[in-house]
């Protein structure tokens, strides 16, 4: 039995005993992590810095990184579980992830070359700048109603209620039916009238339509936007290998991955937690990376059950293709790739083999092919060398926008012969598939009311529920942001601290956040409000 030393323990009251809080738990300590994804190892990197609360991390996977992982296939192509990148709006976690990959030659740095696949033609990214490339009876169809929305704009007396009047306000009908609506619908599946829009921020460009009009007529394209347009990515194990190297900084007693970190249950009443072993775990404080929705029903509470019913999410299915051959030209130095129309499954396409050497097998490596791009089987399957080149895709799903898991494979490869992405002869090595339940937490009109409801009464009995679906704030989702919600919470618990990311998500994404320290965050944050 492990017994680690209280430092926030209260003096326990009659109540406390009637409902059970004097059963000795196995383990005892102030500071409970549920979770080592970016969030839970934030919190986690904090409280070990601190260097005076006692605490203890917990996760049912034996590898740390949550939903920002990655996955090897058995023919040696990595894969995110998801469309990860490292840019940063914070200058503490610039320096922890700096810590735990010191070297120069740990890292890669790239500029982002980011297209749209519309009417058979790559728009250069963010798409609503650059219409210029389309067909002319598309041009015009977005600059009426860039125009259309411009003059209504200038009469508007009520902010927009969901995204799709946002839309439309911004960029009018013709943008917004070209490709904001449907790409929006197969990013969130969901429509963007189901949506608010108060989590937009810096994350959708909008057009300045003299520009717009400008490029237009001089057959002109805009250069790069947003917070990505220059981002790291490791050299080795992907971004996975970020928050392996994050852990391995932590006293290795402090941690329980695996089967032995397994959550079983969490008892908010008497303050305990017991794991898959059957280990139980007393806290004081629990900052859970759980999503928030299955947190509450481990809890058993009905009132944040019936609230939680409030949020949504749609589930996300990352693909892997690994090809034979030389990177073609027509990909060249492409990072990630936007497909709004009906003649893929997917929204998003990221050319993985582009951002590491180390992302797929050396040529060296003898690989059979499965098959053809179009399907076909290959006339040989005997073993041949590389060199090698990998796609990953991303599907959304829900209720709204099922997805047929047995065929989805042949479909997204389908997918990329409709798009250019793949000519049929081209030979595939190596496919990968997995579907996470909990892809995208949905920014729905609901969203805050439940928020509203469930964050406080959590915290009410000790309990931080943070992170990508902790929080349910997709704004502030990123691995920075994730990784800051975790130490932020450590801080509050410990110091009374401004939670400036879950709370002020349009400061600390706006360009006015430069110092971006986080000892300097209450006092940016209390001259931010005395202006």
């Amino acid at each position: 039995m492990l017994n680690i030393r209280k430092t926030l323990n209260r003096v326990p009251s009659f109540q406390d005993i009637l409902q059970g809080r004097m059963t000795h738990p196995d383990i005892s300590v102030d500071v409970l992590v549920i979770g080592a994804g970016p969030t839970g190892l934030g919190a986690a990197k904090r409280l070990n810095q601190i260097n005076g609360p006692s605490w203890l991390i917990v996760d049912a996977n034996e590898t740390p990184g949550g939903l920002a992982s990655t996955d090897v296939t058995p023919e040696g192509f990595l894969y995110d579980v998801g469309g990860h990148v490292i840019f940063s709006h914070y200058k503490y976690f610039d320096d922890c992830i700096d810590e735990a990959l010191p070297k120069p030659d740990d890292w890669y740095t790239h500029q982002r070359i980011s297209y749209v696949r519309c009417k058979e033609q790559w728009v250069p990214y963010p798409f609503q700048n650059n219409i210029s490339m389309l067909p002319k009876e598309e041009q015009v169809k977005c600059i009426d109603g860039l125009i259309d929305a411009a003059l209504e704009a200038r009469v508007a007396a009520t902010k927009p209620k969901t995204f799709d009047e946002w839309i439309l306000r911004q960029m009018g009908v013709g943008l917004a039916d070209l490709f904001m609506r449907p790409y929006n619908f197969k990013v969130w599946a969901v429509p963007t009238t189901k949506m608010q829009c108060a989590w937009l921020g810096e994350r959708v460009a909008a057009p300045n339509v003299k520009a717009v009009t400008t490029n237009v007529i001089l057959n002109k394209t805009a250069g790069n936007w947003g917070p990505n347009a220059t981002f790291r990515f490791p050299a080795r194990g992907g971004t996975g290998g970020i928050w392996i190297a994050v852990a391995n900084t932590l006293p290795k007693e402090k941690t329980r991955f695996g089967e032995k970190g397994k959550v079983a249950k969490v008892n908010a009443n008497n303050k305990t937690v017991t794991l898959a072993d059957g280990t139980t775990v007393g806290y004081e404080k629990l900052i859970s990376t759980m999503a928030v929705d299955q947190l509450v029903e481990q809890i058993g509470d009905k009132e944040l059950i019936d609230a939680s019913k409030e949020l949504f999410y749609s589930s996300t299915h990352v693909i892997g293709v690994g090809i034979r051959g030389e990177r073609p030209e027509r990909i060249g130095d492409k990072c990630w790739l936007y497909f709004p129309e009906d003649n893929c499954p997917f929204y998003r396409a990221t050319i993985f083999s582009n951002y590491s050497p180390y992302n797929q097998p050396d040529a060296s490596k003898k690989l059979p092919t499965q098959q053809l791009a179009d399907g076909s089987k290959p006339k040989s399957t005997e073993p041949q060398g590389g060199p090698y080149w990998s796609i990953m895709l991303e599907v959304s799903e829900s209720s709204m926008k099922p997805v047929n898991q047995e065929t989805i494979l042949a479909d997204s490869i389908q997918g990329l012969v409709n798009t250019g992405m793949l000519k049929p002869t081209d030979e595939i090595v190596s496919t990968y598939h997995r579907r996470f339940d909990h892809g995208y937490p949905t920014p729905s009109l609901e969203r805050e009311g439940a928020l509203a409801k469930l964050l406080p009464k959590l915290q009410e009995k000790g309990i931080w529920s943070r992170g990508r679906f902790g929080s349910w704030r997709y704004e502030v989702g990123n691995q920075d942001h994730s990784f800051m919600l975790g130490v932020e919470a450590a801080d509050n618990i410990i110091n009374g601290a401004v939670e400036l990311t879950l709370n002020y998500p349009d400061f600390v994404n706006g360009r006015q956040n430069t110092e971006r320290r986080l000892v300097d965050g209450a006092q940016i944050f209390a001259k931010k409000a005395s202006q």
